[in-house]
Order: C-alpha cells, then structure tokens, then sequence
C-alpha cells in the first residue's frame, strides 16, 4: 500500500515512494541505477549510465527555452544505512518502511534516505513532467557520494553541456550552500600480536549516542562511541590486568559512530567492571546535554578468540584515546564555520590487525594535509600504517554568480526573505564537478531533512512543498 499517495507534491513524492522500495546503500546501487534507465527509456528520454551505476538523464527544453543555457539537476542514488538497535531489516535486500507523522516523513526503525533521495524524485518530477517550463534539462544521478563521492570521481561528463548546476543535496530550507569542504578517508591500520591470557571474558558496550552527519554535525560535541571506548577500556586497563581481544564500531567514515562494542579479558573481572561504571558516571555528566541515552554495558562473554598481548592490548588503548578526532580548528573568515576536523568513523578488528577508518575534512587543502601526516606520524610511533582514499578537493566560494543572483531573487519574491547563503564543512559533490566542467556556477540547495544519518532521519512535508515550488520557479524564469 502507498504510504505517500495522497500527499503534495504528488508528482515527487511518487518517485520517492518508489525508490525507498528499492535498497540502495552505498555499495548497493544497480538496481535503483537500473530503475532510472528504465524511466528514461519508457520516455524516450537521451540517457547516459555507466559501468559505475552513475546515470545521466537530459530532456531537451521546452518551447521558448531553445536558446536558455541548460541546467544540471544533482544528486546521488546512495543513502546512508543506518538502523535502529534491534532492528532486524535487513537493508540491503529491503526496501523502506515509511510512515508520516504530522508534517514528517520518516522509515520506520531505519534511515529514511532522503538525503539523497528527495533530490532524485524531484529531478524525475521535472523530466517525467508535460507542463512545467524549462531549458533543457541535464539530470545527473551519482553513486557512493556517501563513502567518499566516488561516483562523481570517476563520472564521465561529456554528455553535459550545462554550466549551471543545482545540487540538491542540502539539508535546510532556505540555506543556499556555495562553497564545501575537501576531504579523504584516511585508513589506520595496526597489526596485532595475540597471547593467551587468564581472566573472565567481557563484552563492553558504549552506545545509546546522538551520532549525526559528522560533516554538519561534528561541531555539536555530540560523543564519539569508538573514542569513548578507548577511555572506557583505559579505565579498566588501570584497575587490573587487562587483554582486548577485538573491538568494533561505527559503520560509515562521515557518521559519528552511535556504539562501539569491545571483548576483552580483564584478571579481576568485578574490579574491571567497577572501573568502567565509575567511567560511565563521569561520561554520563559530560554529555548529559548532548547524548542524554549515553550507557556504558559489561557483561560477561567468554573469548572467542586468543587476546591481544599486553604491549598490543596497550597500542590499542592508546591509538583510541590518543589519534585526534573532533573539530580542529575554525574558520577564521566565515564566522562559525568548522574550517578542519576528523571523526573515527569505522572501527574493525580481525586477527591479525585492528583499522580505524577516519573521516577527514577541511576547506584548506594544506590542513587537511597536516591531518594525514599527523596521522602517519602517530601510527608509525605505534607500529603501524596508513592509507588513504577517495580525496577530494573543496569548492571554493565563487563571487561571482547569476544562478545564484537568480535563486536569492526567486526566493526573496517567493517567501518575502532573504536566503542565506553560506559555506559548508561537509563534503559535496559540487568541488568534483567544478574540477570537471571549468566556469561552472553552482548552488546546492534542498528541503529541511532532520537528524540525516541516523533512524531519527525526517523530512518535512511543508517545507519539500515549498521547496518544489521555487525549485521549479527557477526554472521558469532561466531562460
């Protein structure tokens, strides 16, 4: 049964309905590729997709828009996935449970993957539409924008003649985002050394975090699970002999982690326990604002597998409570603006080697440089290794720019305000596609979608009406 029916915008929230059906996961994105080839075909719509997943899709302009420079509509067919504990949907072979509430839209129990799918629906809106007015129309549909913006890395953008560009990948109503952070996964990796060692078995968990989109979000103080492990397993390592035998945590590099689970031998396991719930104490206080379901559990569980020694057991602790994480340093132009930061987003453990995948972002290329090698330096103290993939550089604020002059004109006309217009410490695919088509102009911009990256995800129904209003209002008038 459709959840979304009856709701305006009709014609958009359609295509949503449709590919929330569809999982589609970073990593997981040939279906809902496939879906878009297959719209464009039932249209006789001139289509582009590659072996990547990435689709472009043009439509040519509308009677008295021959002339008008075309407009590239942007955004990325992968979601974030994320569930709630206990959860058992299985996201990667079902669709969404969506469900409206007031003005909201949501999934139940998971993401809801309107970041970024809201900006596909309303660009299929605009292709599969016969009475609304626009200059020829490049519809483009990345992949993997969430775990590093690979599809728009590896796009081949000879179909494009547009230099105009909306990206509607924001987050906030009435805020036209202009320029963007770059950034990188930056890949930790220390080898791991195991002897046997008595004790009682534990498993430690630390969760019941806010988490967030570690871009927008990374300035909150909102609690890092897998940081906050390694303070949690300090805390015991101090009280008694200790041994970790693996940890794990967080799922996605621009996710603030909302749990991260550790196994480990502790000599005197009571002791250990103590410890960690005298911790638990001192973290409850020092997020009470900002992660108020904050816990720390032990209980027991006894060892899967050979623990990591004691000089092992030791590196561990250290490079989690000791690698940087969190915002670096602000901007010193734009008032507010998170201008360098990191986030230990994935940790996992194997026998042989333990990986914290961290990511990093800055507006400043040369800091985001000093990260990486800070990084590197560190683990090389350790004993271990870094890697790093899918770098990007930022987008830089272009003074100027019609498309921008027009959208702050439409909107001022339109809500009887004036937008803001601001940077942003996330990354955007916007800098790749600068690189890529020289002289572009470019805004992003999108309707208010709340909690992003986590089963709290909403999306507000009032304010994607408006949103389609002016989006569609600007195309009217680019002629």
């Amino acid at each position: 049964m459709k959840v979304l029916k009856e709701i305006q915008p009709r014609e958009v929230l359609g295509f949503f309905e449709e590919m929330c059906a569809i999982p589609h996961g970073s990593g997981n994105t040939k279906a809902v590729s496939d879906w878009c080839a297959d719209f464009a075909r039932q249209r006789g719509l001139e289509y582009h997709q590659d072996g990547d997943n990435n689709i472009i899709i043009i439509k040519p302009a509308t009677p008295g828009y021959e002339e008008a420079r075309p407009v590239i509509l942007q955004g990325h067919l992968d979601m974030v996935c994320e569930k709630e504990p206990g959860c058992a949907k299985d996201m990667a072979r079902e669709g969404l449970d969506l469900a409206v509430e007031g003005d909201y839209i949501f999934a139940r129990g998971t993401t809801l993957g309107g970041d970024d799918g809201i900006a596909v629906a309303m660009a299929l809106a605009v292709l599969d539409s016969d009475r609304l007015e626009h200059p020829r129309i490049e519809a483009v549909f990345t992949v993997d924008e969430e775990i590093g913006l690979l599809g728009a890395g590896t796009l081949d953008v000879s179909p494009l003649q547009g230099r105009r560009m909306i990206n509607i990948d924001s987050e906030e109503e009435g805020v036209f985002t202009v320029s963007c952070a770059g950034g990188n996964n930056t890949i930790c990796t220390l080898p791991l050394v195991r002897r046997p060692f008595s004790g009682a078995g534990l498993q430690v968990t630390v969760g019941g975090l806010a988490g967030g989109h570690s871009g927008s979000e990374i300035h909150k103080g909102r609690a890092n699970a897998n940081r906050l492990m390694g303070r949690v397993l300090r805390a015991a390592a101090k009280a008694t002999g200790l041994r970790v035998d693996r940890v794990q945590g967080g799922l996605k590099s621009n996710a603030i982690p909302v749990e991260s689970t550790a196994w480990v031998v502790a000599e005197d396991g009571p002791a250990a326990a103590r410890a960690m719930e005298r911790l638990f104490r001192e973290l409850e206080n020092e997020y009470s604002a900002t992660d108020p379901g904050i816990f720390v559990r032990v209980e027991e569980a006894p060892a899967a597998s050979l623990p990591m020694d004691e000089a092992t057991t030791g590196r561990v602790i250290c490079m989690l409570t000791c690698l940087p994480n969190g915002v670096q340093a602000m901007s010193p132009q734009i008032s507010g603006l998170v201008q360098t930061s990191l986030n230990l987003g994935i940790l996992t453990c194997e026998e042989k080697e333990l990986k914290a995948v961290f990511g990093v972002r800055s507006s400043v290329d040369s800091q985001k440089e000093m990260l990486k090698e800070q990084l590197a330096c560190l683990m090389e103290q350790l004993g271990g290794t870094v890697a790093f993939e899918g770098d990007y550089t930022g987008w830089q604020y272009q003074p100027d720019s019609p498309l921008r002059e027009l959208m702050v004109e439409v909107y001022r006309d339109q809500y009887g305000k004036e937008p803001r217009v601001e940077a942003i410490h996330a990354g955007l695919e916007c800098g790749l596609f600068a690189g890529k088509l020289p002289g572009l102009d470019c805004v992003s911009m999108g309707p208010d979608l709340l909690d992003i990256h986590t089963p709290r995800e909403r999306m507000s129904i009032s304010s994607l009406q408006r949103t389609w209003k002016f989006l569609t209002e600007v195309l009217r008038r680019s002629r």
